[in-house]
């Protein structure tokens, strides 16, 4: 498939960005990234590219339905990736009015542009856009939580546990909803645990590094034997590449990294890399876990079983947890700002 104008949501966002250099890279399409600029997104996270004649800057809100048309219609867009969505747990528990709003009423405003640009009615594509893609991007958290084994597959039911998931379970199903209703070309990825350069600094791995370089406490909820699978941002990108490309449309494929760690490990992985690359003058940064009351409703274990998208379209992960960290380390003592 030509990916021609592509529209990037949320696209100054950690993964989005990483997603929009990964396409200047790999394709020679007309990227436009809308964004409202939330405390997620960041315009640093876009330097890279932004002298680019291919990419365009679009600070608006996928709510605005007018806005919206209008991008559609100046910049004939044929392909969107839709990154933007409200997305720390932490935040849904104490303000979950803004989850709802940017994850469930943005996503639909976006489906419904989509919709009314690409096609004449149900199940007819405009001649110039045969070849148009939405693809949406999800979280293995709609999933609910898994005990001590087992994995997440593309048939299990959804189970989600917090307004954040909630709020992308319900996008998930809109999306769906828009395919077999209205035959709109979509695809759907549901991914585990990023991690990598220019993730927001409220995140796990951020923070621990950030404490540590501060000589704050690193906070650990509960026993820290919390369990998650990480996936490397870069590997995740060109997984949704894939599913953009070769995906049959009305699908999902869940994009894991088969590197499940435990909350605890991450922090110790990440003190032993502190200690060889920025050593403290003394002692070590192991010193500085500190265990942290759980939060409400924290779901015990996250795994994805990635057969479907290995299998059917040939993805692999090209870093394992150990690899890509020692990579996102370096990355943040490099650019201490982005802490």
């Amino acid at each position: 498939m030509n990916t021609n104008n592509v529209l990037v949501t949320g696209g100054a966002g950690f993964i989005g960005s990483n997603y929009v250099s990964f396409l200047m890279q790999t394709t020679d399409a007309k990227i436009f990234v809308l964004d409202s600029l939330t405390y997620a997104g960041d315009v640093k996270n876009l330097e890279a590219v932004s002298d680019e004649n291919r990419f365009t800057f679009i600070k608006a809100d996928i709510r605005d339905a007018d806005v919206l048309k209008e991008v559609f219609e100046t910049h004939e867009i044929d392909t969107v990736v839709h990154f933007a969505a409200e997305s720390h747990v932490d935040n849904s528990i104490s303000g979950p009015a803004a989850f709802i709003e940017t994850n469930i009423v943005g996503t639909f405003q976006l489906l419904q542009a989509a919709y009314q640009y690409w096609m004449e009615g149900p199940n007819q594509l405009r001649s110039a856009f045969v070849n148009a893609r939405f693809l949406h991007v999800s979280t293995d958290e709609v999933y609910g939580s898994l005990g001590a084994s087992g994995l997440f597959t593309e048939a299990t039911p959804y189970a989600p546990n917090s307004p954040y998931s909630a709020s992308k379970a319900s996008s998930d199903f809109l999306v769906r909803s828009y395919y077999h209703t209205y035959g709109l070309p979509v695809v759907t990825t549901n991914c585990s645990n990023n991690y990598g350069p220019h993730q927001h600094k409220e995140k796990l791995i951020p923070t621990i590094i950030r404490k540590g370089l501060s000589g704050d406490a690193i906070p650990i909820y509960g026993d820290g034997k919390n369990v998650r699978d990480w996936l490397y941002v870069k590997d995740h990108c060109s997984g949704i590449q894939l599913a953009l490309e070769k995906g049959s449309l009305g699908e999902t494929y869940n994009i894991g990294g088969r590197n499940e760690r435990e909350n605890l490990y991450i922090a110790h992985t990440i003190c032993d890399l502190l200690d060889r690359m920025k050593p403290k003058k003394s002692g070590s940064y192991h010193d500085q876990i500190s265990f942290v009351t759980d939060r409400p409703g924290h779901d015990f274990r996250y795994a994805i079983d990635a057969s479907k998208i290995e299998n059917e379209l040939g993805w692999k992960a090209e870093e394992n947890f150990e690899s890509g960290i020692e990579k996102t380390v370096a990355w943040y003592l490099e650019n201490t700002d982005r802490l």
